[in-house]
């Protein structure tokens, strides 16, 4: 599959691993235009797409993908040959606190997306997938073939989302692909999730809030790597297929809070284990070999990812005081207020 001269709608755009996906496109395919439609909830940002507003080749539309005729009114205004979904609820401790919304996402709107490339017969949707849909894998590594095991109401509705995107290709023949991408950081990350909420709590000198023992692994990789992946399984991959993103190396998330502290300059003593979020998966790994066959490769190593991660929410305050300001405020009371406060 090719780019040149067509539009991409990118669903979910302005949020993290979106916005990074619209930056990279815009700059990799100067004959590409490119349709971020967003809803813009808690964690969409028009500011995260500041740099793609500057050309003339993006455009914003307002919208849900729930919302099947505001889907179809945006295929129909701009022509829209390709979508790639990044729209998603996706944080696991806020799927325990409110599951339905992820239900109605990542499921539901995954069926809008589908009978909209049916209807319209676009030439592909690309979903963009989580390696937690394998749930916890205590030995070896999760291939594309594996069964589903998840363990949050987040990682069921993402595998469902899938299960649903694979029999609308065996059933309707539906032009799709997948990636399942390991756990991201980077830039214009939301800071409820593990590496920006620490390093912004760093910065602050406020504690952070480890989870358990902290030994549970995970595969952290530098957003613009997954980025790349998903262009390559997209282009080169193959129709009704699914392919992992994801380093080699892993991690466990006690050393990953040490390496910020020590990055930031700030002391150890600011971690604190804090009890456990039901359920919680000790480890993700996956086997990226297939994904790897088509020529992707991640260009940064943990180290590095989480330097330039922390680089950037120390170099950008303004971005994520305004988020920690708000909405975001009352979550964390509920989330960690009594964690915290019988914290070791």
């Amino acid at each position: 599959m090719e780019l040149k001269g067509k539009t991409l709608m990118i669903t979910g755009g302005a949020g993290f691993i979106g916005s990074n996906f619209v930056d990279h496109i815009l700059a990799a395919y100067p004959d590409t235009r490119v349709v971020v439609y967003d809803k813009l909830n808690y964690r969409g940002n028009l500011e995260n797409l500041a740099q793609a507003e500057r050309d003339p080749r993006y455009t914003f539309v307002k919208g849900d993908i729930c919302d099947a005729a505001a889907v179809a009114g945006a295929i129909e205004k701009h022509g829209i040959g390709i979508i790639v979904n990044f729209a998603a609820e996706t944080h696991v401790d806020r799927s325990i606190m409110d599951p339905d919304a992820f239900v109605r996402t990542d499921v539901y709107g995954m069926y809008v997306l589908l009978e909209a490339v049916n209807r319209y017969k676009l030439e592909r949707l690309h979903h963009v997938s989580t390696d937690e849909v394998y749930g916890q894998v205590m030995a070896g590594a999760s291939k594309e073939g594996d069964p589903f095991e998840p363990r949050s109401p987040y990682a069921a509705s993402k595998a469902s989302g899938e299960l649903l995107a694979f029999a609308y290709y065996t059933t309707y023949g539906t032009p799709l692909t997948v990636t399942r991408g390991a756990n991201n950081i980077g830039p214009r990350q939301y800071p409820e999730n593990a590496v920006p909420l620490f390093c912004t709590n760093a910065i602050d000198g406020q504690p952070i809030p480890l989870y358990g023992d902290g030994t549970q692994s995970r595969q952290y990789q530098y957003v613009m790597d997954h980025v790349e992946g998903i262009e390559v399984a997209m282009l080169k991959g193959e129709v009704g297929q699914a392919y992992n993103c994801g380093p080699d190396e892993e991690t466990q998330n006690i050393v990953m809070a040490t390496r910020l502290l020590e990055l930031l300059g700030k002391p150890a003593d600011l971690i604190k284990h804090v009890a456990d979020r039901p359920g919680h998966d000790r480890r993700y790994c996956i086997d990226s070999s297939k994904l790897k066959a088509l020529g992707w490769r991640p260009r940064h190593g943990f180290d590095e990812a989480l330097r330039l991660t922390v680089d950037w929410y120390r170099d950008n305050e303004d971005w994520w005081r305004k988020i920690k300001s708000g909405e975001y405020k009352e979550y964390y009371r509920k989330w960690y207020g009594q964690r915290l406060a019988d914290a070791r």
